[in-house]
């Protein structure tokens, strides 16, 4: 795939997956502030909609020019309800990609998370060239872990990412 020619698109059966743009900023803004993307992700200051488009700009959209890849809007086919993002995400502090997701509690629970996690993964296998992905987790956020045990993702290792930081959850998966 050309990341400056081909837009990332993904459906699934109940989900369309596909790159964010500067419009999507309101979402952003209330996903990045629910109570519990602050305690399991982390607060990213994004306080205003000026903030939400700049979060797109210099993390998703530039991930997608970079690497060809980067965090998804994730929307209800039915009826188009945006719930959360979904991707592939590249940190400077680990050797591979990293599966990353969030949604909004509504999503909670429906499987959603691990639905838009296979067509990801999927999607790095085969479109990118991926042989393996990894994702990472607060310890304490088994939500997370349940979706990621149900996509083969193994726990590796449990360890900071920088110095000074908390330890995180590191698992791994090999895409065949």
């Amino acid at each position: 795939m050309n990341p400056d020619t081909t837009a990332i698109v993904i459906d699934t059966p109940r989900l369309a997956l596909r790159e964010f743009a500067e419009q999507d900023a309101p979402f952003v803004l209330r996903l990045l502030n629910e109570p519990s993307f602050h305690e399991f992700i982390g607060d990213r200051g994004v306080r205003t909609l000026d903030d939400a488009r700049r979060y797109l700009r210099e993390g998703p959209m530039a991930s997608y020019r970079k690497h060809g890849h980067g965090l998804l809007r994730v929307a209800l086919r039915s009826d188009q309800t945006v719930i959360g993002m979904c991707g592939l995400v590249r940190r400077d502090t680990l050797p591979l990609p990293d599966l990353g997701f969030a949604l909004l509690p509504a999503g909670w629970g429906s499987g959603i998370a691990t639905e838009a996690g296979r067509a990801v993964l999927a999607h790095g296998r085969d479109a990118l060239g991926l042989t393996e992905v990894l994702a990472i987790t607060s310890p304490d956020n088994t939500r997370s872990m349940r979706v990621l045990a149900k996509l083969d993702m193994t726990l590796e290792d449990c360890r900071p990412l920088a110095d000074g930081a908390d330890a995180v959850n590191v698992f791994r998966t090999c895409l065949r």
